[in-house]
């Protein structure tokens, strides 16, 4: 595995901060995973790229933007007509996606050396992110496996829900360190722990 130092090093403080005197309601860590990938289909062969993505993860993929899959280890959502993020804790998957997305189908690009995966879990993962960013983060209008594209500040994000009450972010290793730094700024309240 390629080591690349982490943009958040600097700033990612372990231990319990902010109010957390009755504990804390906010789980904060660096997930770094191995590759982070993104797929465009050209126009009408979606569908043939919602299934390489099938048959390269393993992951069921509705057809639509923002509808997404996870398993723990390989993530996968689709966040533009046609468009996917796909993530994995291992490297390598942009190899198995160029062999075997052909030129017809679509393209495949490499994002792993440019964004950080930045996971919010606990109770009030909600109530935070939404300070951030204007959507609806309840579970019926935001499942399990959905993802979402978005922006703060004219940050740009893209949001999964991987867990009823965790959401990973992946952004700009750039803007990471001043999203880390808000986002702790907005979890002090409840209490947060960064892992």
């Amino acid at each position: 595995m390629v080591e690349r130092q982490s943009p958040l090093e600097p700033v990612l403080h372990a231990g319990s901060h902010g109010n957390f005197e009755h504990g804390v309601d906010i789980i904060l860590s660096e997930t770094q995973p191995g590759s982070i990938v993104q797929l465009a289909a050209w126009p009408g062969e979606e569908k043939k790229l919602i299934s390489v993505i099938r048959t390269v993860t393993g992951l069921a993929l509705p057809d639509g933007a923002g509808g997404g899959s996870t398993d723990g280890a390989r993530s996968v959502f689709g966040f533009a007509p046609g468009k996917f993020t796909v993530v994995d804790e291992a490297e390598g998957l942009v190899s198995a996606f160029a062999g075997a997305v052909t030129p017809a189908i679509g393209t495949v690009t490499d994002l792993s050396h440019g964004r950080t995966a930045i996971r919010i879990a606990g109770p009030k993962a909600e109530w935070v992110l939404a300070k951030f960013f204007a959507i609806d983060f309840a579970l019926p209008a935001f499942p399990v496996g959905a993802g979402r594209s978005t922006v703060h500040h004219d940050v740009f994000a893209q949001i999964q829900r991987t867990g009823a009450d965790q959401f990973d972010i992946y952004m700009f290793r750039s803007f990471a360190r001043s999203f880390w730094k808000a986002l702790c700024h907005a979890s002090e309240e409840v209490g947060y722990e960064v892992q």
